[in-house]
């Protein structure tokens, strides 16, 4: 489907890798071709969107990028992303196909369903490589700096500022030449993950690998499960493996992380879920992916009557596991402490239905190419809190990035 689908300027595909949380429609979905398009700009970026899908309630695809934290409160950007998508887009796609099951089956097209089939059939089997390179991958900050940033973010929550902020580096490479289908198809072979998304629009390519769902709407129920709390796996050593897991079972310092963001997603679901509705389904879930454990929560609500898709984003945008809490604060230390725009990272990519339900992935363990300029780029981080120990976090942030800079390797 991916060999055929390149052929698109604009195409995206989800696959939840045969993970099934909360019972999923498909295991993949592919939207590919535009028959419109809307590219948000700043100011009453909601509104636009809102009116957009209000005049022809269909599938989109698309996402929403982290700037948008500017249209939900009254913030600003200065750092411009190395891989910029826009602050937002979503488009209308010519093609639509789903797997469920192993059963392939044509939701919308503007062919017939056996022509689509036999052209995909056509395809080779395989992603095959078409470029082998070096990539050069650099950090916008050192070590020493990355910790003395941490210890002055810890006098922000010493002072009450706030309890928890996820704080990000940025990993960067010019000159970049790759095959994105085939770095794609290698990051989800060592780092299967259930939101797992390739974007690609227009020379631009998100290649994700996320284990993490920003927002999902079903009728009137509403889903967010943050995730907070990551330990290493060691997957030739059982017993050290047990113990990782056993670690997050145990850590306060995790828990309390999780809990903060818990409570952060419950308010945010308040403000539009009707009340006493809100409830966490599971707190403190523990699963294994293949390169870490994490740790899940489940938070649950019912929507208010006439409360319009779009306004449960913007509700509830940006996701508190990608920021801490209190939101606003710590979106204004982000904004001063990191050294680059997050751009698409720590946005979302998703789809909405014509009934108006959707899903929403959170773009982290993703890769972010631009194939005209070469410029590749992806961040990594985690929350700090009152419990955090700089070298811990810096090595946590270290993990999670180490899994992307060994799929770049030729």
């Amino acid at each position: 489907m991916l060999n055929w689908a390149n052929r698109f300027g604009i195409f995206c595909f989800l696959d939840n890798n045969n993970y099934h949380f909360d019972d999923p429609s498909f295991d993949c979905i592919l939207a590919a071709g535009c028959k419109r398009s809307i590219e948000l700009r700043p100011g009453n970026a909601f509104s636009q969107l809102k009116l957009f899908y209000d005049e022809k309630p269909c599938w989109l695809f698309g996402h929403l990028g982290y700037d948008l934290k500017n249209e939900v409160e009254l913030l600003y950007s200065k750092h411009k992303p190395f891989v910029d998508f826009g602050l937002s887009f979503f488009f209308e796609p010519e093609t639509i196909i789903q797997v469920c099951d192993g059963k392939f089956s044509v939701v919308n097209s503007l062919l017939p369903a056996a022509e689509i089939y036999n052209e995909i059939n056509n395809q080779p089997g395989e992603i095959v490589n078409a470029v082998i390179t070096d990539v050069s991958v650099q950090s916008s900050i050192s070590k020493k700096e990355y910790i003395d940033t941490i210890k002055k973010l810890k006098n922000y929550i010493h002072r009450g500022d706030c309890y928890e902020i996820n704080f990000c580096q940025q990993f960067f490479a010019k000159n970049a030449a790759i095959d994105p289908l085939f770095i794609y198809s290698r990051l989800v072979q060592l780092s299967a993950n259930p939101f797992s998304a390739l974007y690609k629009l227009n020379d631009r390519y998100c290649l994700c690998a996320s284990p993490e769902r920003y927002l999902k709407k079903t009728g009137s129920i509403i889903i967010s499960q943050p995730v907070k709390g990551t330990s290493k796996r060691d997957l030739n050593n059982k017993k050290t493996d047990e113990e990782n897991k056993n670690y997050l079972h145990y850590s306060k310092k995790e828990k309390s992380e999780n809990v903060m963001i818990v409570d952060l997603v419950r308010n945010d679901l308040s403000k539009i879920c009707t009340e006493g509705s809100v409830y966490v389904e599971e707190l403190f879930g523990i699963y294994s992916f293949p390169q870490v454990h994490q740790m899940i929560s489940t938070v649950k609500g019912k929507l208010q009557k006439d409360i319009h898709w779009t306004d449960a984003v913007k509700a509830t945008f940006p996701m508190g596991s990608m920021t801490g809490a209190p939101k606003k604060r710590v979106m204004q230390l982000i904004e001063e402490y990191e050294t680059a725009g997050r751009g698409l990272f720590s946005g979302s990519i998703g789809y909405i239905t014509p009934q108006a339900d959707f899903d929403f992935n959170v773009v982290i363990r993703s890769i972010f190419y631009n194939k005209s300029k070469k410029h590749l780029s992806f961040l990594a981080g985690g929350g700090i809190t009152f419990y955090s120990n700089a070298i811990d976090e810096y090595d946590e942030c270290m993990l999670k990035a180490e899994a992307i800079i060994n799929v770049l390797k030729p």
